[in-house]
């Protein structure tokens, strides 16, 4: 029999193409339907390892990712919301959550592939509201899938005829570690285990392939699947990088138990087959999540192991920033509103000391183009948002109880100081997005340019951290010099516009660099003022 080599490359290529983007549609519209509350799902459910991988299953459900479960886990590591142990959990259950796919796949719903993408793409063009549209998005996605693996099996049908094809699948039944490499690397390729899965699936249908051959290949798949987290971890934490290890560890040490108990896999699948009287598709999506869950299930009790293993591995000491607060326990408030007050001041000085932090990251990253210390800032932002909610919070529950004069005052002091720090983060922020703009459009800033805005980064960075050294210390000599140095800060400002515009009128500095020059220092200046309303609460007091 003679096979059309283009038609098979054209119909795999593109059915994988479908494939892949109907996975990525359903997922993000699946996430749409969620809301923002996939965070708050890993944030709150993560309180032991067996709610970290409930946790794990749900979201990795929702997104359709493993590999963005773990992404999103890593981030929450990094702004102190889990711990790495708690992480580890997350990351299990994300193996579990993404066999789901594999389970929808095996309803074989391909001859229905193409009205359910007509529901989809009506819902989404002929409605406005988000909620519609964003299950629309789902359904497309859902269409896409089944059409993409109607196509990959059509392409892929006529390999059953190759003799090269056949060959490979015996030694993959001689060789299990061979069937392993090859998912491994096939899914390292097309960095969706999803997809690869789907694939497997469909050699198998069409009979291409033997579950004994099968079975290592679906090992493999389970390795490759976490290259996209180690990708994401180049260049970033200390935590990142051990989180993307810890998912390597569990899936090669699952994979070695797998191959150790493939006779014993193989038999315990056939059994399944027989007994449900399942079809291949869905006999790989039970090898697949039977695989994922005992796996979980072995290793959980090492969790512990693991996490030792892996530091060990991934050394070094891990900068966290922490977005929750340390100093508010509502217990003060029922207790003393004075003391309810202290810890409220303890928190707010935490947040200042986090602010001038921020704004010193945001200097290296001027100087340096750095993206790890724009990403540090970003992180330290988002932290000052959260503490401004959270403390702000707090003290409309203080204010609920009685207070007396003194503490209205310096409850009020209080509520201003939190919005003037937040502000200085908002700056800041501003900053980061003028440097970007700065570094994707190649503006260059001239030297005697680089050398004024960095004087007055020094100073607003002095500025800042005397200021809530003043508040802490209540020290009217510090608030004092913080005033001057806010009044240095804004005849600096007016000086370097001037300079600036005799660059530009000397043709020294090109107009994009301009703006770029004159958008930092007017933050900057404006971070001078926050700093002095803090000072100015302290004066006041």
């Amino acid at each position: 029999m003679e096979i059309d080599v283009q038609t098979l490359l054209f119909e795999f290529i593109g059915g994988l193409g479908i494939f892949l983007l109907g996975i990525k549609y359903m997922g993000e519209g699946l996430q749409k339907s969620a809301g923002d509350r996939l965070r708050d799902i890993l944030d709150r459910f993560t309180s032991n390892p067996l709610m970290g991988v409930l946790a794990g299953i749900i979201v990795t459900i929702l997104i359709q990712s493993s590999s963005g479960t773990t992404v999103l886990t890593v981030g929450l590591v990094n702004a102190g919301f889990m711990t790495f142990r708690q992480a580890i959990g997350v990351i299990m259950g994300a193996n579990i959550g993404t066999t789901v796919t594999a389970f929808i796949i095996g309803f074989d719903l391909g001859a229905y592939s193409l009205p359910i993408l007509a529901v989809g793409a009506f819902l989404l063009f002929f409605f406005k509201n988000q909620k519609i549209t964003a299950i629309g998005q789902t359904i497309f996605g859902f269409g896409g899938l089944f059409f993409g693996l109607e196509l990959m099996s059509s392409g892929m049908s006529p390999l059953r005829q190759l003799d090269v094809f056949q060959e490979l699948t015996v030694s993959m039944s001689e060789i299990p570690v061979l069937g392993v490499v090859i998912g491994t690397v096939f899914t390292l390729i097309v960095q969706s285990s999803s997809a690869t899965i789907g694939i497997l699936q469909g050699l198998f249908s069409q009979g291409a392939i033997s579950l004994e051959a099968a079975l290592p290949v679906l090992f493999g798949d389970n390795i490759g699947t976490t290259i996209t987290a180690i990708l994401a971890s180049i260049g970033a934490s200390v935590a990142a990088k051990r989180a993307a290890f810890t998912h390597v560890t569990f899936n090669l040490i699952g994979a070695t138990v797998g191959i150790i108990l493939l006779g014993l896999f193989t038999q315990y699948v056939s059994f399944l087959q027989a007994q449900f009287d399942l079809n291949p598709e869905m006999t790989i999506a039970f090898a697949h999540g039977s695989f994922n869950i005992v796996n979980t299930i072995i290793q959980l009790p090492f969790i512990g192991v693991l996490a030792w293993f892996v530091t060990k591995l991934v050394p070094g000491k891990d900068v966290i920033i922490e977005y929750k607060p340390k100093h508010l326990d509502p217990i003060f408030i029922q207790q003393s509103s004075t003391l309810a007050l202290d810890q409220s001041k303890s928190e707010i000085i935490r947040m200042g000391e986090y602010a001038s932090q921020g704004l010193e990251e945001t200097a290296k990253y001027l100087n340096t183009n750095q993206q790890k210390h724009a990403e540090m800032a970003m992180q330290i932002e988002g932290a000052l948002n959260n503490l401004d909610r959270k403390i702000t919070d707090y003290l409309i529950d203080i204010s609920e109880g009685s207070l007396s004069e003194l503490e209205s005052a310096k409850h009020t002091a209080l509520m201003d100081t939190v919005r003037d720090i937040e502000r200085i983060g908002d700056h800041f922020e501003n900053i980061i997005e003028l440097i970007d703009y700065k570094i994707s459009n190649k503006v260059q800033l001239t030297d005697q340019a680089m050398e004024d805005v960095n004087e007055m980064f020094d100073l607003t960075i002095l500025t800042v951290k005397q200021s809530v050294e003043a508040l802490q210390e209540m020290d009217r000599e510090k608030s004092l010099a913080v005033v001057q140095k806010e009044d240095q800060i804004d005849k600096m400002e007016r000086k370097f516009r001037k300079k600036h515009i005799i660059r530009m009128n000397e043709g020294l500095c090109s107009a994009a660099a301009g703006i770029v020059f004159v958008d930092i220092i007017s933050n900057l200046e404006r971070i001078g003022d926050h700093a002095v309303n803090i000072a100015e609460e302290v004066l006041g007091d």
